[in-house]
């Protein structure tokens, strides 16, 4: 079924096979499976300006999984043989379901790296959740980490989006995580008419400051995602560019990652990626080893994000 796409690039992302111009569409197979993340569910305790996936304390279109359902995609992974390093967990905001630290903790024992995509507010300083997060860091070291979100290095523009008190909010979870000694990285947004160097620079002193250990010059400690917006025009895809733009396919967050999500009233499904978790088109189906076949590049996001962005939500 052909998706709505934008005004600003009509005619372009209808069908899979094919762009516009009729060129063959570039496809991404799934050469080396390494992360399986888990959409918690949209809830969240704000709502920010510009979320790809309007996450809000309304907005339950993708409803809380259950840790027995997670438990069950685990133990798929061994059944599929993928080999998988690494589980991650987003939302909403992951620390709003009432399961999510049993899940977290059974991702763990049983072997795997977790990655938690988190704005570190409220609900991850509930009493109960601050105790059994504490635990686990104590437990599991480095192979826990924390990815917070703080979308500029200065108070006013992360408050710009996500919201009055939000930067400060954020800085007492760092505090608790700092405590703690978590492994923790930070995702920023390439929001703002500033240069990379400008705004690495930026979280260099703001890092500092709150005493966190990340490397800002570390693509991987600082990641400073590119925007997501569907009214700008982007290029299709095609086999041809993966020579024009020296990339490969291998090097796509779908060549590597598939996302478990669980729509409301619907069982959890597998889809293509973190960044797709509504189009039916990037719904791949129930289990596993439904979603081994080769993912088209058939979205704006694919372009923009993936390919030109050169972003990657994975550790």
């Amino acid at each position: 079924m052909a998706q709505r796409v934008p005004e600003a690039n009509a005619g372009k992302f209808q069908n899979p096979a094919v762009t516009a111009d009729g060129s063959p569409r570039a496809r991404v197979a799934l050469t080396h499976p390494e992360t399986l993340w888990f959409n918690t569910g949209t809830l969240c305790n704000i709502a920010c300006k510009g979320c790809y996936i309007e996450s809000s304390p309304t907005n339950d279109r993708l409803a809380y999984l259950t840790a027995a359902e997670v438990s069950d995609y685990l133990a798929q992974i061994s059944e599929r043989g993928w080999p998988v390093r690494e589980i991650g967990f987003t939302g909403g905001e992951p620390f709003m379901n009432p399961e999510f630290m049993a899940m977290l903790r059974d991702s763990l024992s049983a072997g795997y790296e977790a990655l938690v995509l988190t704005n570190a507010m409220k609900p991850m300083l509930r009493p109960m959740q601050r105790e059994a997060l504490a635990q686990l860091i104590k437990g599991f070291g480095d192979k826990l980490t924390l990815r917070v979100s703080l979308d500029h290095w200065t108070a006013e523009g992360h408050d710009e989006i996500r919201g009055p008190d939000s930067f400060a909010s954020t800085k007492q979870g760092l505090a608790f995580l700092r405590k703690h000694k978590a492994r923790v990285t930070i995702a920023g947004r390439a929001r703002w008419q500033e240069t990379e160097a400008e705004a690495r620079a930026g979280y260099k002193v703001l890092f500092e400051e709150l005493g966190l250990a990340t490397d800002p010059m570390n693509p991987g400690e600082l990641v400073i995602f590119p925007e997501m917006d569907l009214s700008v025009e982007v290029p299709e895809i095609t086999t041809a560019c993966w020579g024009i733009l020296d990339k490969h396919p291998d090097q796509m967050m779908c060549a590597s990652s598939r996302m478990v999500v669980k729509r409301a009233g619907e069982k959890p499904s597998v889809v293509s990626c973190t960044l797709l978790p509504y189009e039916q088109e990037f719904d791949l189906g129930r289990r596993l080893a439904d979603a081994e076949g080769a993912v088209a590049l058939n979205h704006p996001h694919c372009a923009k994000f993936c390919v030109l962005g050169g972003a990657s939500c994975s550790a």
